[in-house]
């Protein structure tokens, strides 16, 4: 039998330096718990350290990435993949920071395990534990909840004794299983979850943009904010408000710049640089779009009311 370490290394020889095994031996105890943490300037094939009839979880932080036909491992997400006999070619985007976790479990553990409890199991892991035709499935990435980017927090900084801390990574493992394996046993309290923590992600962006207008965060810097994919908030926000992202801020930018001219305090192109447009004819078309007068004329109509 190959030894893991070795196998793993032959792997990642790309990366050498770019993963650490934290707890177990996929071929003597069937469960392997890996960190990553590499940037490399060519893309390159990750899937030639999964191993065949294996299940392996991925909690991406940072970094781009695609198994099979899917390119949706993006910062904040996870997923998982399981590999029947054949390779599963994946890969990892040139120069980006790579960090994401890995968890894989051997089929045979997986079935000794949940033998009790197959019917628990989320349809479609089900089917790639307990397969009547053996094939590889891809699932699609989606955001980290909470509770997972906990526990990844955790792994690199293990709260227990050195002695302790096998004991300790095994449970984490187990946990992590427990929250992609199972379908939760109330559906309608697990999705009104979800939409809570999406209407709070949104809320936090708000928050975000309303503090600086004239150098408000990249959607990139608002997503780690917020703990999600730059995509997810985009579609969450506009679901949620009804507005894109850049829609939005300009409200709040024309919002604030119509305040200040009322104020008679600030001249137009005071205002403009207070909210942050550098060009005044830019300026001048957003305000008219969104307040519906012209910013010079703003201070004079009394009348106008601001479509809220």
């Amino acid at each position: 039998m190959v030894n893991e370490a070795i196998a793993e290394r032959d792997a990642w020889r790309a990366v050498p330096k770019g993963w650490r095994q934290l707890w177990g031996d996929f071929n003597r105890l069937g469960v392997s718990l890996q960190w990553h943490d590499f940037r490399t300037e060519r893309s390159f094939d990750w899937g030639l350290s999964f191993h065949p009839r294996s299940l392996e979880f991925c909690l991406n932080v940072e970094g781009r990435g695609a198994v099979g036909d899917r390119a949706d491992y993006v910062a904040g997400s996870a997923g998982y993949y399981a590999v029947a006999g054949e390779p599963l070619r994946a890969s990892r985007q040139a120069r980006d920071h790579h960090q994401f976790i890995t968890v894989e479990f051997s089929n045979d553990h997986l079935r000794q395990q949940l033998a009790d409890f197959e019917g628990d199991l989320d349809p479609q892991l089900r089917a790639a534990i307990f397969p009547e035709k053996e094939r590889s499935i891809v699932s699609s990435a989606r955001p980290m909840t909470p509770d997972q980017r906990q526990v990844v927090a955790s792994l690199l900084r293990p709260p227990v004794a050195k002695a302790a801390q096998s004991l300790w990574y095994q449970s984490k493992a187990l946990e992590l299983m427990s929250h992609f394996l199972f379908t939760p046993k109330d559906p309608e309290f697990f999705c009104m979850r979800q939409k809570r923590v999406a209407r709070d992600r949104v809320e936090r962006t708000k928050e975000l943009l309303a503090r600086d207008l004239a150098q408000p965060p990249t959607l990139e810097m608002l997503g780690r904010e917020v703990g999600c994919s730059p995509f997810y908030l985009s579609r969450s926000f506009s679901r949620e408000v009804g507005l894109t992202i850049p829609q939005y801020l300009r409200k709040l930018r024309m919002e604030r710049a119509a305040e200040l001219l009322r104020s008679g305090r600030y001249n137009v192109t005071e205002a403009a640089t207070e909210v942050g447009y550098a060009s005044l004819s830019h300026f001048s078309k957003a305000f008219c779009e969104t307040i519906g007068c012209c910013p010079v004329l703003y201070p004079m109509a009394k009348n106008v009311v601001l479509d809220r």
